[in-house]
């Protein structure tokens, strides 16, 4: 069962915002994630052009295990310059790790990662830390705890998914024992999220009551229309530059190390949506986070090895990894089907019409 948003605030205490800019050589965006105090944080890199910062403080045995916030951003390798702007925010405010005797002496904990969306808006038209500041203000008032916004925003502003148009998805899922994990992409990928041979969304199998959101119901697209978006993104001349942006997050009781292991299979869900993923120009990366608020049950008795450790037991570790999973594939799709026409850049509404039916 999806979440009260089915996005990623239905973790409590998580908040998203955006802030883009569209017109006017402008194209692009920036999308900040918010979370609460104590909340652990681990990353899984895939693609082979990363465009990333603080990734390496995130890995199990380094000194952080905190995160204060992340940052993803269109502009790729100067997008990142939005996370000054977040860091900045958060520093103003007191939030970050004590590094020194005064009060208001912080570190934020802010990774980030770009994706490349400088065409085809102006080339020198990107996030600065105006950007990241912006959104960072957008996710502290009352909106930033959902529903949050999908489609052609914040970081998925100017983004696209082959040869459609990308954007910002989300969904979440609470599991039995009320656990709930949550996901939210930035769909600028090199692979395609449809079958061009049958137009059906690759991932749609995944969907769970309620992802289409008013849209209407999904279904395999007619003959006709199938033929006409093949000729149509036949002859897209794929971007230098491509990335899906990620993050999952989930209120279970999990450790920084699991946190990772989230992360890592979180990619899954990314494979699943997308074909190709992960390539040499791709710049995949997922963010996990873990607000641990909710103990994480078990189908069976945890050791007690386990239980000293202060670790989730197996099994139950593997539902929440296979549900996040699920969960990044679910809002591949989300992202395809709420984005909006720009620039010229066809959507999957646009092209396979007969894919959707009536609204209820």
């Amino acid at each position: 069962m999806a979440g009260r948003h089915n996005d990623l605030t239905d973790v409590a205490g998580i908040r998203v915002g955006h802030y883009q800019r569209v017109g006017e050589g402008w194209l692009t965006g920036t999308t900040v994630v918010l979370s609460p105090p104590g909340t652990v944080g681990g990353v899984d890199v895939r693609g082979g052009g990363p465009c990333t910062r603080e990734t390496d403080a995130l890995a199990p045995g380094t000194l952080v295990e905190v995160v204060h916030a992340i940052c993803l951003s269109g502009g790729s390798v100067y997008g990142l310059a939005a996370a000054t702007g977040v860091t900045d925010w958060l520093g103003e405010r007191g939030v970050g790790l004590p590094v020194g005797p005064n009060a208001g002496e912080v570190a934020p904990i802010v990774p980030a990662a770009g994706l490349y969306d400088l065409r085809p808006g102006a080339f020198d038209c990107r996030p600065d830390v105006a950007f990241g500041r912006s959104a960072a203000e957008a996710a502290a008032r009352p909106g930033g705890l959902g529903p949050v916004a999908l489609g052609s925003v914040g970081a998925g502003a100017g983004a696209r998914a082959g040869g459609l148009k990308g954007g910002i998805g989300s969904a979440s899922v609470v599991l039995e024992g009320g656990v709930t994990v949550a996901a939210l992409v930035a769909v600028n990928s090199a692979g395609s999220p449809i079958d061009l041979a049958t137009g059906e969304l690759r991932a749609a199998s995944f969907l769970l009551p309620g992802d289409m959101s008013g849209l209407g119901d999904l279904r395999r697209p007619e003959a006709s229309d199938v033929a006409g978006a093949a000729a149509r993104l036949s002859g897209v001349s794929p971007r230098v530059g491509n990335t899906v942006l990620v993050v999952v997050a989930t209120d279970a009781e999990v450790s920084q190390p699991q946190c990772t292991r989230l992360a890592m299979a979180a990619h899954d869900g990314l494979a699943r949506a997308v074909h190709p993923a992960h390539g040499l120009t791709d710049g995949d990366v997922v963010f996990a986070v873990a607000t641990r608020s909710t103990p994480l049950a078990s189908p069976q008795a945890t050791s007690s090895l386990l239980q000293r450790a202060g670790t989730a037991h197996p099994a139950a570790l593997g539902g929440l990894m296979a549900a996040g999973a699920d969960a990044v594939a679910r809002a591949v799709v989300r992202a395809v089907l709420f984005a909006e026409a720009v620039n010229g850049v066809p959507t999957y509404r646009d092209l396979y019409r007969s894919a959707l039916t009536s609204v209820h």
